[in-house]
């Protein structure tokens, strides 16, 4: 057994820690930004398989502090790197560091390269070559206050990046925050689900895959521990066997998406296509308004992310669109509880509509509400939960702080 850390977007931890216990592993310690688990390396293929939450599986293995750079060479130096790849694979270094004598994240990179490539050198004669793009071996250092930790990348290409992707609209959700926000809504995969703008179609797609209990890393070609030298190939065929089994044929319900851009629905179609969900998804060609669910549905949920200016757009045109989603809301569907992530609460006061739950988010470095209509049917009252706030923060795209994959947990 080892440890190791699914580093996440700032928030979404709870649900990483859940879906880990989910998959049998055992977690140690949370953070901000991840979670510190332990398992065998058939466990850490299993993480990286079906986490739809966490950015990456981070191997920890060294903690340590230096002040210089002969101190950082000699306790790089105290691991064996040999164990992991042959010298004629190559690698590549991942480094951020702050307050601390070595201030320059491109030179605490090379320093630690040189270490790693040197033991190579000394025992075989020969030594790997760096390459950024797709290197077989990828190795995090995070520096603070003159502590380091490094870690091993055990997935490669960050983990948002399912394989379903071809194309997307603008300003597009990564798949990871997109499955957060799902998360987060509760939606209990046996219910019909809505996205009013949805744009390359990513939160329809990895809803669906959740509803058919579909490996999130399934469509993926490769990840970063095939490339190590005690890659237990027999070992993923059968955590890949085993996610086969438990996936759903078909649903009893479908998920429904509108955009009034036609150009960007094909997009959505074809990545609904690669993911194998194309036959769960209607899709329709609808400006918000006039979007309706079908007559035959009474209620359901709707989690949609609407432009807010800060990526497309024009605020003043786009108040229309939130003046617009405000009536289709409470005009064609009562009943239904509607999830909207915004950036811009000027535009979201557009709609007239009282939240019952808010949540703060970072959208990549832009901060959004995550916020929860109950749309009621009957008289327009205000809902008694309406004083309840739940808020947390999610970050897109800043997978740990600096702590977050230390081996020796601290309090």
């Amino acid at each position: 057994m080892a440890n190791f850390y699914a580093s996440c977007p700032m928030g979404l931890s709870d649900l990483v820690e859940q879906e880990l216990k989910d998959l049998g592993l055992k977690t140690r310690e949370k953070t901000q930004a991840g979670v510190l688990f332990e398992a065998n390396w058939a466990g850490c293929y299993k993480a990286n398989l079906h986490s739809r939450y966490a950015s990456r599986i981070l191997k920890p293995l060294l903690d340590f502090p230096a002040y210089n750079e002969e101190e950082l060479y000699n306790n790089v130096r105290k691991h064996d790197f040999t164990k992991y790849i042959r010298p004629d694979q190559t690698i590549a270094i991942d480094s951020t560091v702050k307050e601390s004598n070595i201030n320059d994240q491109r030179y605490l990179a090379m320093k630690v390269k040189d270490a790693i490539v040197d033991q190579f050198r000394d025992k075989f004669g020969v030594r790997p070559n760096v390459s950024n793009d797709n290197p077989d071996l990828r190795i995090h250092i995070r520096g603070y206050r003159n502590q380091f930790n490094m870690a091993l990348d055990t997935s490669g290409h960050s983990l948002f990046m399912r394989g379903y992707r071809g194309a997307t609209g603008e300003a597009p959700l990564k798949e990871n925050l997109a499955a957060g926000l799902i998360g987060l809504s509760g939606w209990d995969k046996k219910s019909p689900l809505v996205d009013l703008f949805c744009g390359s179609g990513t939160l329809l797609i990895e809803a669906a895959m959740m509803a058919l209990n579909m490996a999130p890393g399934s469509h993926r070609q490769s990840f970063g521990f095939m490339n190590l030298l005690e890659f237990d190939e027999a070992a993923w065929e059968k955590v890949l066997d085993e996610a086969h089994n438990k996936e759903l044929d078909t649903l009893d319900f479908k998920l429904f998406g509108f955009d009034h851009d036609k150009r960007v629905l094909e997009i959505a179609k074809q990545n609904a296509k690669n993911a194998g969900v194309l036959q769960f998804i209607d899709m329709k060609n609808s400006p918000i308004a006039v979007a309706a669910p079908p007559t035959e549905l009474t209620k359901g949920m709707i989690i949609t992310n609407p432009p807010y200016g800060a990526r497309i757009g024009d605020e003043d045109n786009l108040k229309d669109v939130y003046r617009d989603l405000g009536f289709t809301l409470k005009n064609r569907f009562q009943g239904w509880d509607a999830w909207i992530l915004s950036g811009n609460k000027d535009l979201l006061a557009e709609m007239k509509l009282k939240a019952t739950v808010k949540k703060m988010i970072f959208n990549g470095n832009i901060e959004c509400r995550f916020l929860k209509y109950e749309m009621y049917t009957g008289s327009k009252r205000t809902p008694k939960s309406t004083t309840s706030e739940s808020v947390s923060t999610v970050r897109q795209g800043r997978e740990v702080n600096i702590d977050g994959y230390k081996s020796t947990p601290r309090g």
